[in-house]
Formats: C-alpha cells, structure tokens, sequence
C-alpha cells in the first residue's frame, strides 16, 4: 500500500474526458478507499507539468510521451483515438497544402499530437503557439495563415465561416491505414506496481460505467462542451468519437498505432528520441 492514498487525476475540461471520469467524480464507482482528487487543464499545460511529474495521473499527449517515459507509464485505457478523423487545420480562405509552406500556422502546444501531425503533413509550416481556444481568433485575425483545431473545435469551424484544408486524422488513415492515436493517460511510475495496477483498474471502470450509462453520463458531460453545450446531437457526437472501445482498451491495433506514430515522428525528426511504448498490463479481471 503506498504511504498515501490520495491520487490526483490530471485531465482536460472537455466534454470526452467529463464523460470518462464521470462515474469517479460523482462516486459512482467504488474507489477502495483510494481518495481522488481532480485536476482540470489544457493538454499542453499538462503535458508540462508531467515534466515535474506533478500528477499521479495525468492525460499527455502522445507527442510528448517519449519525454515523460522516464517518469510516467501509459495506462491500457483511457486513450484518444482519431480513427480516421482528428484535429482540423482551418484557415479563412481556401487554401492547400503547398500554399502552407513556410507560413505561420497556430498549434495548440508544441508537445501536442495536433502539431505532430501537422509536422508529418507538411514539415514546411512554421508555427506559433496559441492557447487551444484562441486558435479560431488567431486565424481569424491574421495572425496565423492557418490554425490546427482540437477538441470540440474539430466540429464548429465551419460555424465561423472558416475552411477546412486537411482533417489530419483523415490523411493519417491514408497514409497508414489506422486510426490517429492523439492523447493517453499516463500514470507514474513510481507508484507501485499494485497500485498502478488499481488505479488503471479504476479507470476501466469508470470508462465502461459511462459507455454503459450514457445517457446520465452524457447529461454531465455537456457543461464542458464548448460551444455545442446546447446542442445535444453534437455534443454526443463528439463524445463519441473520443470516448469509445478505444477507449475500453487499446488492443493491439492501438498499440501498433502507438508505435508507428512514435516512429514516423523520430524518422522525421519531429521527435529526438526512439522508444518502445510501455503499457501498465491489467489482465482480464477488473473491479
């Protein structure tokens, strides 16, 4: 047993990962005397304070993993999955990939999957780092020729009269053949086996309470969503596409997907270091 048993639990306020945590925030899953506590931010501020290996459990990006694999481990759920959608790069008038070359694009955080990817698309953008939700703005403005959307943004775009140029999760199916891993939950590893193992389990849980709850999961789920927290249709929609049997569990698909992108990025040189993805193994019995 470790010396304590409060764990914090660092994650987005979007409406995929409310939906995830639902049945641990409102005591719907029994947590074995384990007292969790929440923390809420954007991904790029959570990639940095995994750097400090802040939070027992935090989501990082899988751009940012091969840094953090010296404090953190991958939990075998809790994953997002582009499968064959993902973050959007939107610009104010219509333009194509070439037309990037050598210009400023807006990224959500240089450790993000968003960027990654576009850096596989067209290793020719420059780019400037912009807060998630200031993306629309910086476009908009001129600021930046361009912008890569995440989060609920991949849905309202348009809503601004903006063009899409690439859905980057869709090119990647092209490129590979397999769905776009973009974000994790990753646990530290300086927690015991045990109790990484507990932990991992509890997250299981939670994710499969509100797959198989999804209407009152759902009902909470919509305070965080941006933009679409009024439209019911959308806001499920988008839960659905980050919060399903990927989700559950990557299986071997997602862990192959893992690896590829980790590899393509060192390849290309987006990435500085080579690494073998390192999995928290729960086995088949659960709570």
């Amino acid at each position: 047993m470790e010396p304590t048993t409060k764990i914090r639990i660092a994650h987005s306020p979007d409406s995929d990962d409310a939906f995830m945590f639902y049945a641990l925030t409102q005591g719907l899953v029994d947590t074995q005397g384990i007292d969790i506590e929440h923390q809420l931010d954007d991904i790029e501020t959570l990639n940095r304070a995994a750097f400090e290996g802040r939070y027992e459990i935090t989501a990082i990006s899988f751009h940012a993993y091969p840094y953090l694999a010296d404090r953190y481990r991958l939990m075998p759920c809790g994953a997002s999955f582009g499968d064959g959608y993902g973050p959007v790069v939107v610009c104010a008038e219509k333009l194509a990939r070439e037309d990037l070359s050598g210009k400023t694009v807006a990224i959500p955080g240089e450790l993000t999957t968003a960027h990654l990817a576009l850096k596989l698309w067209n290793p020719e953008v420059e780019t400037t780092v912009v807060a998630f939700d200031k993306i629309f703005e910086a476009v908009e403005s001129g600021a930046a020729v361009a912008g890569v959307v995440i989060h609920e943004g991949q849905l309202t775009w348009g809503d601004r009269g903006l063009h899409a140029i690439v859905d980057l999760g869709a090119w990647w199916r092209e490129e590979t053949g397999g769905p776009l891993p973009l974000g994790a939950n990753a646990i530290r590893s300086d927690l015991s086996e045990e109790m990484q193992v507990r932990l991992s389990r509890l997250l299981r849980a939670s994710i499969d309470y509100a797959l198989d709850h999804r209407e009152p999961a759902l009902d909470y789920a919509i305070r965080y969503a941006r933009d679409i927290e009024q439209d019911r249709e959308r806001s499920d929609r988008f839960v659905g596409m980050y919060v399903n049997e990927w989700t559950r569990e990557y299986g071997e698909a997602g862990r192959k997907a893992v690896e590829r992108l980790l590899a393509r990025g060192f390849e290309a040189g987006v990435i500085d270091r080579k690494i073998e993805p390192d999995f928290v193994e729960i086995g088949d019995t659960l709570l």
